[in-house]
C-alpha cells in the first residue's frame, strides 16, 4: 500500500501523526500511542 494512503492517528502523548506498521495490523483500533517512550511517558502530560 503506498505510504500516502495508510491510515493515521494521533499520539495522545506527543500529539504528533503516525501512520500504520504491519506489526500492528490486528490491533491497529487499540493503538493510542506512536512509540514505546509515548507510552512510558503518558503520565507527564
Amino acid at each position: 500500500m503506498p505510504n500516502q494512503l495508510l491510515p493515521e492517528k494521533i499520539c495522545i502523548t506527543c500529539k504528533l501523526s503516525f501512520k500504520w506498521r504491519k506489526k500492528w495490523r490486528n490491533n491497529w483500533n487499540n493503538v493510542l500511542y506512536c512509540s514505546e517512550r509515548c507510552k512510558r511517558n503518558k503520565k507527564l502530560h
